[in-house]
């Protein structure tokens, strides 16, 4: 008779997601405004109205049939602006996280699973780049690199990965105890093959809660250098766009339709990813559900004494 080692019937990325979506109706939503604006940045040669780059209007033209969010101060319409911003923004955000979510989670992994001095070393390094503010660091690595794309990216994925190092290395310590694992090491099983067949299914959907809440943060993050002229100004981003109305007195001109439908599918977005990474996070975490307060009503019943009735 075989024995298959390693069936522990823990979480795997796919059922959770599935399980997630089904069971919290807010994960749904957040998958839902991501998906929506994913799927119209990536079709904005074909959607958008006008040309992103070219007058189609008079300079802060207010909304109308014909420019439903109005232009900017040059004259470009404003909805296929936004839609060819996101393109640029989704793909520093969803590039930068990606970064981030490699650098934690093999820091995670090697801190927690090998412990000792790489431990100790890795969670200093950690601690440092925690208590430092992510904006201020940001803003100073990207003005002596220089505004590029390619840099914001970089810069964004260098900053953001220390939250996820600190909570998945938290569920490898507890993986690495567990008793699957450590039959899996008295049988001979190298380092490299408990990782990858043991921990990395069961932290994988914990990388991936933290993963969607960082896309958010990379999103902040993108439009924040943006606004400060940190970034190339040659591309269109929903941050340029920002700096561009303010530097160009679109406050000043009661062209409220240069700034506000920007700000909105920033906040839509970055909603998403709190919803769809927080269902995730709740799912995976117990302690979350538990609650300290009952729901149940009591009410007080009589005394009894025994014998009583006996009198």
């Amino acid at each position: 008779m075989s024995v298959r080692i390693g069936d522990t019937g823990g979480p795997r990325g796919a059922g959770v997601l599935r399980k997630v979506l089904r069971d919290h109706k807010s994960a749904a939503v957040g998958l839902a405004l991501i998906a929506v604006f994913v799927v119209v940045s990536i079709l904005a040669p074909y959607l958008s109205p006008y040309s992103a780059v070219e007058s189609s209007c008079a300079v802060f033209e207010p909304p109308s049939g014909r420019h439903w969010l109005g232009c900017d101060d040059g004259g470009v319409d404003m909805v296929s602006l936004l839609m060819h911003g996101g393109q640029t923004s989704l793909v520093v955000a969803f590039t930068a996280t990606l970064v981030s979510m490699a650098i934690g989670g093999t820091v995670a992994i090697v801190a927690g699973y090998f412990g000792g001095w790489p431990d100790t070393v890795l969670m200093r390094i950690t601690d440092v780049l925690l208590v430092l503010p992510d904006l201020v660091l940001a803003m100073v690595i990207a003005a002596v690199w220089g505004p590029s794309l390619f840099h914001v990216i970089l810069v964004i994925g260098l900053l953001q990965w220390t939250s996820t190092a600190r909570i998945v290395r938290a569920e490898v310590l507890s993986l690495r105890e567990r008793a699957y694992v450590k039959r899996a090491r008295g049988l001979g099983a190298s380092n490299g093959r408990v990782i990858v067949r043991h921990i990395l299914p069961h932290v994988g959907p914990l990388l991936i809660a933290n993963t969607v809440l960082t896309v958010s943060a990379a999103i902040y993050l993108e439009t924040a250098l943006a606004f400060l002229g940190l970034q190339d100004p040659s591309v269109t981003t929903w941050g340029t766009i920002l700096e561009h109305a303010f530097a160009r007195t679109a406050i000043s001109s009661g062209a409220w339709w240069a700034i506000v439908p920007d700000g909105f599918v920033i906040a839509a977005v970055s909603i998403g990813c709190f919803l769809l990474g927080r269902a995730i996070e709740d799912a995976l975490n117990p302690r979350l559900k538990i609650s300290h307060l009952s729901g149940r009503r009591w009410r007080v019943r009589a005394l009894t004494v025994k014998g009583a009735d006996a009198r």
